[in-house]
């Protein structure tokens, strides 16, 4: 094998087309003109006829520049290092070479000839439905291999015969194991997402995996990110690579990113009313909120869950089962918040998705590459939103060298923000009512008949609006998120809690601190007694010397809910709400003893 030190023939490829174009992994959107510069046809790469001809079919017109630098070294049988990030199309750059070594089918056997290594089953899925539609009028043999799935339905396909596995490493070692997958004809190997493969602890798969494939095959390997471990991976096992790193495309000046990054600052007790309101104004169709651990992940969904969001757990210590009953539901639009490790969604390719939010930075900085990649994939438009802690401002700025990006940093959306946006949502409504058939509204013109003789018809409607508006929203939790900055305090705050009695309430005493800690309080009513956050909150504000803005997390169960106030005013919430009604039942409250 050369030393890892030699230098490639072919000089490092930058991008040089425009990624604007249809192609594989990127829709199939009309081509620009074709000018003297213009990138190459898939049919200039030297690809067999059969896959022009399919490329052409699914309305692929010309490739990513990824596609377009990968394609020709890797038909020639370079091995190649490539740095991509998600959704620019290197399914393809790998998928269509690897289909052109297949053999006519009279020649086929049944052992492989390649070998994609994924990190997730999720992503094992998504490339081999590519490679097969690909090659699909080829009559590719293509089975993907991963936990959760039955293996004796993979053993008994291996046993037919198959010309490319994709596999988790996991996975592709058990059936080496059981002398399930043979690896004698191997040709080509393909690590897909590198990084994340290591980043999960899969480094001493890879190696084995590698070890027991021929010395003389083609060896590709792409990732969004190039840390030391992925170079020592590459000088290990690849033979004087072409090396092609392909960066985002940067908008041109004035116009928008496809992907917008935005930070909030926000102090950690009011991350969750900062994510529900930011979700309220930006009204996503579909949204992954990342957390940093599994415990997290259950308090956010629980909290969440409480407030009247749809959300979705997934992390690593749910079964397979459980994790493909929660993607199903939030695919579907059952759920419309996915509250998620790094590790859990990986992989993960969701055509509605168009927000994800960092509840939580990352703990290493290339996380925050593979987190947003979900988002904004094959020139489609997205959000990435950050909650940043103010002592997180030196993270915040090493993602910026990261990425060589620079976070917009904006302030969380106010109460008259949302306002704005639910009149503009309803007055759209109303708007796409009256221009539809009306004969829904003669129902009721006697209710407007009847009062106009005493209202002016402007009042009636007024009324009416207001009668609408207030059904489906409630301002009882309306309060501004307090503002936060990278120096600790927000306008106004002098770095202590402040409620409605700046001595600390009716009975006087030392102010409380909103950023200190908090205490869990337990009460017996739950869902079935129709308990609703906006209503606990309105009993604490009304009831204690706190504001709702004061009121932390709250998680609304069967038979009893959880809130999260300020540890200095537990004994006042408790001992208040102790006294009064909610809901007109009397409440048994005292201090959540499971935490």
């Amino acid at each position: 094998m050369t030393p890892p030190d030699q230098e490639p023939d072919v000089p490092d490829a930058e991008p040089t087309t425009d990624t604007s174009s249809p192609s594989p992994d990127a829709g199939p959107d009309a081509a620009p003109d074709a000018g003297p510069d213009a990138p190459p046809a898939f049919a200039d790469l030297g690809l067999r006829e059969e896959l022009v001809k399919a490329l052409d079919q699914l309305g692929y017109e010309e490739p990513t520049p990824i596609q377009a630098e990968a394609i020709p070294p890797l038909l020639a049988g370079r091995d190649l290092l490539g740095q991509a990030a998600t959704g620019t199309g290197k399914t393809a750059a790998f998928a269509l070479p690897l289909l052109q070594r297949i053999p006519d089918e009279v020649d086929r056997g049944r052992q492989p000839i390649g070998l994609v290594l994924v990190p997730t089953r999720e992503l094992a899925m998504q490339v081999s439905e590519a490679i097969h539609t690909y090659g699909k009028a080829m009559g590719a043999r293509v089975l993907p291999i991963y936990g959760g799935q039955p293996i004796f339905r993979q053993l008994k396909q291996l046993d037919r015969g198959v010309d490319i596995v994709v596999a988790t490493p996991g996975r592709a070692m058990d059936h080496l194991g059981r002398g399930s997958l043979a690896l004698d004809s191997l040709e080509v190997v393909v690590l897909d997402e590198a990084d994340e493969m290591l980043d999960m602890g899969f480094a001493e798969d890879i190696e084995a995996i590698l070890e027991q494939a021929p010395a003389e095959r083609q060896t590709t390997l792409f990732s969004a990110t190039l840390p030391r471990r992925i170079s020592y991976l590459a000088d290990r096992h690849l033979n004087n690579p072409v090396r092609i790193q392909i960066k985002r495309e940067e908008p041109a000046e004035g116009e928008a990113p496809k992907v917008k990054e935005v930070v909030y600052v926000v102090t950690r007790h009011h991350k969750p009313a900062a994510l529900a309101r930011v979700l309220d104004v930006e009204d996503p169709a579909a949204t992954i909120v990342f957390c940093r651990t599994r415990l997290e992940v259950d308090e956010l969904t629980s909290t969440m869950n409480g407030r009247g969001y749809r959300a979705e757990a997934l992390h690593g210590g749910m079964d397979q089962g459980m994790r493909d009953r929660v993607m199903n539901r939030f695919r579907s639009g059952a759920a419309e918040l996915l509250i998620a490790t790094d590790v859990a969604a990986r992989g993960l390719d969701i055509d509605t998705l168009t927000h994800v939010v960092n509840h939580s930075l990352p703990s290493a900085v290339e996380s925050y590459t593979h987190r947003i990649g979900r988002v904004g994939r094959a020139g489609r438009e997205g959000m990435a939103i950050s909650l940043v802690e103010p002592r997180e401002h030196r993270a915040m700025k090493a993602i910026e060298r990261h990425t060589g990006r620079k976070m917009q940093v904006e302030t969380v959306p106010t109460v008259a923000d949302l306002r704005a946006r639910r009149l503009g949502m309803l007055r759209a409504s109303m708007r796409e009512m009256l221009l539809a058939d009306g004969d829904d509204l003669d129902t009721f013109r006697p209710v407007v008949e009847s009062l106009s003789d005493e209202f002016d018809l402007v009042e009636i409607a007024l009324a009416g609006i207001k009668l609408a508006h207030d059904e489906t929203h409630s301002d009882a939790d309306d309060d501004d998120v307090p503002e936060a900055s990278f120096s600790g305090k927000g306008k106004g705050d002098k770095g202590g809690y402040q409620g409605k009695n700046s001595r600390g309430g009716p009975g006087g005493g030392k102010p409380r601190s909103s950023s200190g800690p908090t205490t869990k309080l337990w009460m017996n009513l739950g869902r079935e007694a129709g308990m609703r956050p906006k209503d606990l909150v309105g009993a604490i504000a009304n009831e204690t010397s706190l504001t709702g803005r004061d009121v932390g997390a709250i998680q609304i169960h069967g038979r009893f809910s959880l809130v999260e106030v300020p540890a200095a005013a537990a004994e006042e919430v408790i001992s208040s709400l102790m006294r009064t009604k909610i809901r007109g039942k009397k409440a048994k409250v005292r201090e959540d003893k499971i935490t």
